[in-house]
């Protein structure tokens, strides 16, 4: 056969069997794989250790003490409107107790003295190294949190209306002392007729007016670094320690309340409500006001023998005394610094003894020196 004949049936058998076997699948594309890149750090420019600041870490959830009830029923309005009622009683010019600070070791029903444990006015080293490192935390913040020279240092108020009685008077006193930080922004957030129940709901409406007050103030919750927290239970009736104990969990509630609305939340400085032995309501009749002290001083325990994360907790001014009889620095409370009530600082000698005392406090203290004085 003629070779070029056979070399031509040949190339067509190989054309009809590579037309048969159909076209060659496409590959499937592998799924790209996101890759981290290091950002280089030029060798030029070396590492800067970062200052210290004080770690916060969520708080964790706190399980209610058991036999204590949860929120009680809201008692009357009108008990909470300062000298509602009156004359105040300015017979009871003291009472059989001894202010915390004075009793030191002894004991009330069974339950040792002191500010802090041990039966200490002070914070114990480790605890307020702890809050020094805290307070050096605290900075110059714009709104988005970022540090800025041009930012602003955010006190704020929690509490009912002893509270914003008092820090009303501490605001314009602190305004006016040429000492004052002016890049420091106190803005009163306590409000009349919440107490502790109320406010330890972070649904109540005590937040959403609190949120309107600090951007009335033009600030931002994460330029929010430091509290000033003052609560009572409204018409307590239990016994103590029941009654502490129940303020106790009502101000670990709050403080959780706080830890989660303020990124950059610092310090919360607690302080118990004052003598109310002039009373003429069921507001926060002795001994209520008095066995609040012991609810602040077990609440900053349990935060030092716990270990707790979240802000640093202190006692702020101690603002209990025993009437006129008073304490061993002085202070004492008439029956001319209450309202009728016998309950609520009077405006004319109450609220400036009180804003006198934080003043004093923020202008002295170690971990709050360092940011409210200029």
């Amino acid at each position: 056969m003629n070779k070029n004949l056979i070399a031509g049936l040949m190339l067509m058998m190989i054309v009809s069997a590579c037309a048969g076997a159909g076209p060659s699948p496409t590959p499937i594309p592998a799924t790209p794989t996101a890759v981290k890149t290091a950002t280089a750090v030029p060798s030029a420019t070396p590492l800067q250790p970062a200052p210290p600041v004080a770690v916060r870490r969520p708080v964790p959830t706190r399980t209610p003490r058991p036999g204590v009830p949860g929120r009680r029923p809201t008692p009357p309005a009108g008990i909470f409107t300062p000298g509602a009622e009156g004359p105040a009683n300015c017979k009871v010019t003291s009472l059989p107790l001894t202010a915390l600070t004075d009793l030191g070791t002894g004991t009330y029903k069974g339950s040792q003295g002191g500010l802090y444990p041990g039966g200490a006015n002070q914070p114990p080293a480790a605890y307020l190294q702890s809050g020094l490192d805290h307070a050096q935390a605290i900075k110059l913040l714009n709104q988005a949190g970022n540090s800025d020279p041009n930012g602003k240092i955010g006190l704020l108020s929690i509490g009912m209306s002893n509270a914003t009685m008092s820090f009303t008077e501490f605001q314009a006193e602190a305004n006016r002392d040429p000492q004052k930080n002016p890049l420091l922004v106190a803005v009163d957030g306590a409000q009349g007729a919440h107490d502790a129940e109320r406010v330890k709901d972070i649904h109540d409406n005590y937040w959403t007016v609190l949120g309107q007050r600090i951007s009335a103030a033009g600030l931002s919750n994460n330029q929010i670094q430091a509290v000033w927290l003052q609560e009572g239970i409204a018409s307590e009736t239990s016994a103590f320690p029941a009654d502490a104990r129940q303020l106790q969990d009502d101000l670990a509630e709050i403080v959780q309340n706080l830890d989660d609305t303020f990124p950059n939340l610092q310090i919360i400085y607690l302080s118990s409500v004052t003598y109310t032995g002039y009373a003429t309501n069921q507001l926060l009749p002795e001994p209520y006001s008095y066995d609040g002290g012991f609810a602040v001083k077990w609440l900053i325990e349990d935060h030092i023998n716990n270990n707790e994360q979240g802000a640093w907790l202190a006692w702020g001014p101690y603002l209990w005394t025993n009437g006129t009889k008073g304490r061993s620095d002085g202070f004492i409370w008439e029956c001319q610094d209450v309202k009728s009530d016998g309950t609520h600082p009077s405006s004319t000698s109450g609220v400036q003894k009180i804003a006198g005392q934080l003043l004093k406090f923020f202008k002295g203290d170690q971990t709050a020196k360092s940011w409210f004085v200029k």
